[in-house]
């Protein structure tokens, strides 16, 4: 054999290995072989799972965007969702930047110009459409396109708290009254209360009637005469639920935690959706701190979260899993600073039952808000939902118990979030004035 046939020939053996190989890895748990750069931080979870947003051959549809956001997107205050576009006069505005398709902002494993929601355009693109904003609006004139997003000012997507209207709805003009002497007529933080839970429970059909220890059906072992007493007292037991409609027969110590979805049905959905459980949606093993980008106990790095990794399934106490819970975990300065602050102590008063019930702010208040369908108050269990971008807190959390001014100062204040509000912001947004300025 010649020197160019054993050449040919060795160059056919190694690309038929490289094939295999490459093949194997591709049809592998692990591709990271083929991933081109860091995801963003919304979707690093799920970066192994390449097929929920790549089709072969074809890129990433807009479908496989719609999958997981649409109903978010549906919900949204959008001033530039595609009917806005598909008029005829805005039409020169997509030539230039169509922002009907989400990968045109929205482009994964570019890191170096991603933003911190996501976004890989220059920041100043708004100017593309509104680079003539100050003839109609002169308090823009000399402001910064870099500045758009700002909080307190614009949102693309969703302006929900913070469009001209809801401004002067919220922006607590003085009433022209004379105030109680050494009174605050508007003040800017206030007692407020957050609804009590009225979660609807999806059970089989029939009378339940409230069970007790006598009742319980778990086998006779003393090992579980604690658990057996804890649970006399949850609310499993008073809603008839009794040991083995969990545990099942033949008896199980560990019931799959997708049988909490058969009587809890919303909170499971909303669960899937956040960061806590994205990954099983996407078909993983449960998210865990170590696979975190905060900063996570180094003890909880392998606690696989569930719904047993805040609730305890047999007491129900559903407290700890409002605050104490999350701090088992969570070790960024955000969290770490939340028990000495004026949130963390109104929490801690409403548990030794010094403070009003539902006065207290814990962390679920502000991540796992309560929201209001129809008769039903659900807890809202995807806890980065209000977090894209985080004046989404204004309506359902912050303005129980402080002004929209205060409010929108303190989402602004990057310091003061880091330390979890220990007081007043240093910041201050001049959309209420702008409003108001606007309307005389």
């Amino acid at each position: 054999m010649t020197r160019g046939g054993r050449f040919s020939r060795l160059w056919l053996i190694l690309s038929l290995a490289a094939c295999v190989y490459l093949g194997a890895r591709i049809g592998g748990d692990d591709k990271t072989l083929f991933i081109p750069g860091a995801m963003t931080d919304g979707h690093h979870q799920i970066e192994m799972a390449c097929a929920s947003c790549h089709t072969p051959f074809g890129g990433v549809a807009q479908a496989s965007c719609l999958v997981c956001h649409e109903a978010e997107l549906a919900e949204a205050l959008d001033a530039h969702g595609n009917r806005k576009f598909l008029n005829p006069r805005n039409a020169v505005q997509l030539e230039r930047l169509d922002v009907r398709r989400c990968i045109v902002c929205h482009t994964e494993h570019r890191p170096a110009i991603t933003g911190e929601m996501g976004v890989t355009l220059p920041l100043d693109y708004c100017s593309v459409c509104h680079e003539n904003v100050a003839r109609v609006r002169p308090s823009h004139e000399g402001m910064s396109f870099v500045s758009c997003a700002s909080a307190g000012c614009h949102n693309f997507h969703d302006n929900r708290a913070l469009y001209e209207d809801f401004l002067l709805a919220h922006a607590r003009e003085p009433s022209g009254d004379p105030p109680m002497p050494g009174a605050d007529p508007h003040p800017a933080t206030f007692p407020g209360r957050f609804p009590p839970r009225r979660t609807p429970i999806a059970v089989e059909p029939g009378d339940r009637r409230s069970l007790t220890a006598a009742d319980a059906d778990a086998p006779a072992a003393s090992a579980r005469g604690e658990l057996v007493e804890r649970w006399a007292g949850s609310a499993h037991a008073r809603a008839g639920i009794n040991c083995g409609d969990c545990h099942g027969a033949p008896w199980t110590d560990d019931p799959p935690e997708e049988l909490c979805g058969t009587c809890h049905v919303e909170e499971p959905r909303g669960f899937r959706a956040g960061k806590h459980g994205m990954r099983l949606a996407a078909g993983f093993g449960p998210m865990t701190p170590a696979l975190a980008r905060l900063p996570m106990k180094s003890e909880a790095s392998s606690f696989a979260l569930g719904c047993g990794s805040c609730h305890d399934v047999h007491d129900v106490d559903l407290r700890p899993a409002a605050a104490a819970a999350c701090l088992s975990c969570h070790a960024d300065e955000h969290s770490e600073s939340y028990p000495a602050s004026p949130h963390g102590r109104s929490w801690e008063s409403e548990l030794a039952g010094l403070g009003t019930p539902g006065s207290g702010v814990s962390c679920a208040s502000c991540h796992m808000p309560r929201l209001q369908e129809g008769d039903a108050i659900l807890v809202q269990h995807n806890q980065n939902a209000n977090l894209r971008p985080n004046e989404k807190m204004i309506r359902e959390v912050c303005l129980t118990c402080h002004s929209l001014g205060l409010t929108i100062d303190a989402l602004a204040d990057p310091e003061s979030i880091r330390r979890n509000f220990p007081g007043p912001p240093a910041l201050h947004v001049e959309s209420l004035e702008m409003a108001r300025a606007r309307r005389r």
